[in-house]
């Protein structure tokens, strides 16, 4: 097929390194404009887009796809890049730009297909060309790679939010795109298990290596003729909302499990935070204390208000919770670097008694 591919940063990049090895022409690449980055915020290119000129892509960056928005010229000049495309289908991943509808219909299936069920998880995709008998269309949309098992997650977030939320399994959906959010129907759709010491980081590399191969399986079943779409349930719909910097700062009155998925679910972005004597430290890693060990010898009498240290152990901090405690054990001073807790604790006046700050965002 000819593709559209629409998509910024590492997530997209491993789908639309999969779909140019897969042979599909990519005839464009939308992406963002290049941002400030890095200690000298130097302007840096999007993934997709460095990915784009290393192999001679056409690649457009405009600011917005709406023609009657603040960039028009931009939105109108794009509108022309995908007109001269000439695509079969467009890709969509974590562009960060809504599709506003002139887009959808530039993209519109020149043939309805119909409704049936999801092919089982694991299918193999088929081989050879469509059935001589099987109406094919011509133009198929704009298909999503969206990284939860819709209903759940819908929106910005999925991944964080899956972990934040302690949910046991997630996966990814490949959805025909709409006017709503997250809201067309499903085509093809594989779970992923979160694992007790899942981050961001880690499940959203083992999500961009599924997104890929679910990406290209769609392809070779909608040249089939194969690809049928299904509408999403009504029931379990939940909404992952952007991450905003503000939702860093811990929260000594929450439950300790709770934290420390919050401190899973915000590595690498936006990196969960403990105030201690005014000084903002950031907690890449962390445990609930089920049973705590014998070097940690907790002192149950310091443990009545919530952020206080209860103990200091190689293996970690003991911070009282609601009802429970978490045990700290990767920490980062401003300007530092990331260290297990013995060697943080080696240069910081940290003793039990003391308590971080308490918050409550």
């Amino acid at each position: 097929m000819r593709v559209i591919f629409a998509g910024t940063p590492e997530f997209a990049r491993v789908a639309l390194e999969r779909l140019h090895a897969s042979g599909h022409t990519i005839a464009l690449v939308l992406t963002q404009p290049d941002r400030p980055a890095g200690r000298g915020m130097k302007l840096q290119a999007s993934a997709v887009k460095q990915f784009a000129l290393q192999r001679g892509i056409v690649v457009a960056q405009p600011r917005s796809l709406k023609l009657d928005g603040k960039y028009p010229e931009d939105a109108a000049n794009a509108r022309q890049a995908i007109a001269d495309a000439q695509a079969d289908v467009m890709v969509v991943a974590a562009y960060g730009l809504i599709l506003p509808q002139w887009v959808l219909d530039e993209m519109a299936p020149t043939l309805p297909a119909a409704r049936g069920s999801l092919p089982p998880e694991g299918a193999l995709a088929p081989r050879g060309g469509p059935s001589a008998l099987t109406p094919v269309q011509s133009k198929h949309g704009c298909l999503n790679i969206h990284g939860s098992l819709l209903p759940r997650w819908r929106g910005a977030a999925p991944i964080h939010r899956a972990i934040e939320a302690g949910d046991v399994e997630t996966g990814v959906t490949i959805m025909q795109m709409d006017a709503g959010l997250d809201t067309g129907d499903m085509l093809l759709m594989h779970s992923l298990p979160i694992t007790a010491t899942d981050t961001t980081a880690s499940l959203h590399d083992r999500m961009a290596d599924l997104g890929g191969k679910l990406i290209v399986m769609a392809l070779d079943l909608a040249a089939a003729g194969r690809l049928k779409p299904v509408a999403q349930p009504t029931d379990g719909v939940t909404y992952a909302h952007k991450i905003e910097k503000h939702e860093a700062a811990i929260d000594w009155h929450q439950d300790a499990r709770h934290i420390v998925q919050r401190v899973r679910a915000f590595n690498p972005f936006p990196g969960a935070s403990a105030t201690f004597n005014g000084e903002v430290i950031k907690v890449w890693a962390a445990h609930v204390a089920e049973q705590p060990a014998p070097t940690l010898a907790l002192d149950p009498v310091l443990g009545q208000t919530p952020g206080t240290i209860l103990a200091l152990a190689p293996e970690g901090i003991a911070v009282t919770a609601m009802n429970s405690i978490a045990v700290l054990t990767e920490l980062q001073r401003p300007g530092g670097k990331r260290l297990a807790a013995a060697d943080f604790l080696r240069g910081f006046d940290m003793q039990p008694g003391m308590r971080f700050e308490s918050v409550n965002p």
